[in-house]
Order: C-alpha cells, then structure tokens, then sequence
C-alpha cells in the first residue's frame, strides 16, 4: 500500500534514519554504561583512612649568612624645598658614587624612602599687663628633604667599612644591619629533609613495633621555623657627616652562624 511510511523511496529514507537513531543511542548507551563502570573504581577512594599513626619529626641545618643589609639616610634643611633638595641630591650621589666605587651593584641600592617636610619655630607671644595673650604662633623656619636608601651587601667583610664609609660621604644616620641569606629556602630546604627523613623512621620503627605495615601520607603539617636575620647592634648608628680631617673607625663586625629549624608531623595510612 503505497499510503504506509516505510514504503516507496521515502519509506526508505525513513528506515535509514531509524536506523542511524538507534545506532547513535546505542552508542551513548555504552559509554554511560563504561563511564559508570569506570566511576565505580572511585567509590570510596575519598573517604577518610580511619587507620592511621602520627609522628612527628625534627631537623636543623647551620649556615653562615652570605649577604648583609643596611639603611643610610641623608638630610638637608634649607629655607626653600628647592635648596634643600639640591642639597640632598649632593650627598645622595656622592654616597651613591662611594658604593658603586666600593662595588656595590645598581641593582642592590634601593631608594626606600624620599620626604619633604615643613619646619617650623614656636614663638612665644609678647603678653601686655591687662591684654589677652595666645600663647605663641607657629612660624615657618623652612624646609627639610629626607631621603633613606636601602643597600644590600654580598661581599659581608665589606660590611664594616661600607658603614664609615657612608657616614665620610654625608649620611646622616646609619642603622639596621642585618645578615642574612640571599636563598633563606635552600637552608630550610635541608631542615626540613632531616625533619621529614627524621618522621620516616620513627614511622617505620612504630610500624614494625604495631605489626603493620605504611600504605601512604594522609596529612603533612610543617611548623618549621624560617632563618632570623642576625642584627649587628651599635654598629655606625646616627653617624652624621664626618670631619674631613678624620676617618671614621670601621666597626669590627661579626657574622657568626644561624640555625634553621623544621618541625614536621605526618600521619600514615597503615594496614
């Protein structure tokens, strides 16, 4: 009957599409199916291990601090900011001109701080008998330009004679030596491998004493302590311009040793 759909050329379009529908649900019927499959393998795997030991691990590591750091600051006070600045300017580059002589690198003078600030001087008022009298007034006596630089050190026996040095060129104030180290990571690094390798035997003992067995890690905790700067006291502090019949006196700095300290605790899976 030429009436049914699965007749004639277009009945046989239409048994093609039937067949490629079924074809692609088919298909996508089995890769849900091998999806699920593959899930399955997943079940559980995020669950917490409820058989575990705790152990903790200790670690240090010495090292000698490779680099030294440290703050100058030259100051000028003039009537006008513009004075002051040039002032300022001066002493900055002849300090400057001093550290890249002594071979301090570009790259290791960093300016830190630069501010202008007012001066002022209080009068006091003149008071009349039977006057009211304000007490005194504020007058503007100039300008003061600060600029403070921050310099690191990588020779640290230079150290000493950097501070006088700075001071011989106009630095007002020389503070905050500190030795530390350029790659503070590479000495934690091997303080917590001693810690870590220091936790994996005690882990292995108390295995063994238990009668189990280690499956893996399922926590990891490291509380280690970071290398402190070492801070030279008193060394060349607020020495202000020196005289320029007289050299300053390097102070006689010493760089000693820092400990590195780790502290760790992992937790183990056991059977």
């Amino acid at each position: 009957m030429e009436g049914l759909p699965f007749e004639g050329k277009n009945g046989e379009r239409l048994r093609f599409a039937v067949l490629i529908a079924v074809v692609l649900l088919g298909v996508f019927l089995a890769v849900q199916t091998i999806a699920g499959l593959m899930n399955m393998r997943y079940i559980g795997a995020g669950l917490s291990a409820t058989n575990t030991i705790n152990v903790s691990g200790y670690g240090e590591s010495f090292g000698v601090p490779d680099i030294a750091t440290f703050t100058f600051t030259v100051s000028s006070e003039k009537s006008t900011v513009a004075a002051a600045q040039e002032e300022a300017t001066t002493k900055i580059n002849a300090v400057t001109a001093y550290l890249k002589a002594a071979g301090v690198a570009d790259k290791d003078i960093k300016t830190s701080d630069y501010s202008v600030y007012p001066q002022y001087d209080y009068k006091t008022e003149v008071c009349v008998a039977g006057s009211y009298c304000g007490g005194g007034k504020q007058v503007l006596r100039g300008y003061q330009v600060r600029q403070t630089t921050l310099i690191k050190v990588r020779d640290t026996a230079k150290a000493g004679d950097l501070l006088s040095g700075v001071g011989e060129k106009g630095a007002t104030e020389v503070s905050g030596l500190t030795f530390t180290f350029d790659d503070p990571e590479k000495v934690q690094n091997e303080a917590r491998d001693e810690a870590i390798a220091n936790a994996k035997t005690k882990a292995d003992v108390l295995a063994k004493q238990l009668g189990v067995h280690l499956v893996r890690v399922v926590s990891y905790n490291d509380s280690g302590s970071y290398p402190q700067p070492v801070y030279a006291r008193d060394a060349a502090y607020g020495l202000g311009a020196a005289n320029e019949s007289t050299k300053a006196v390097a102070p006689e700095i010493s760089i000693g040793e820092n400990k590195v300290t780790s502290n760790v605790n992992i937790t183990y899976e056991i059977r």
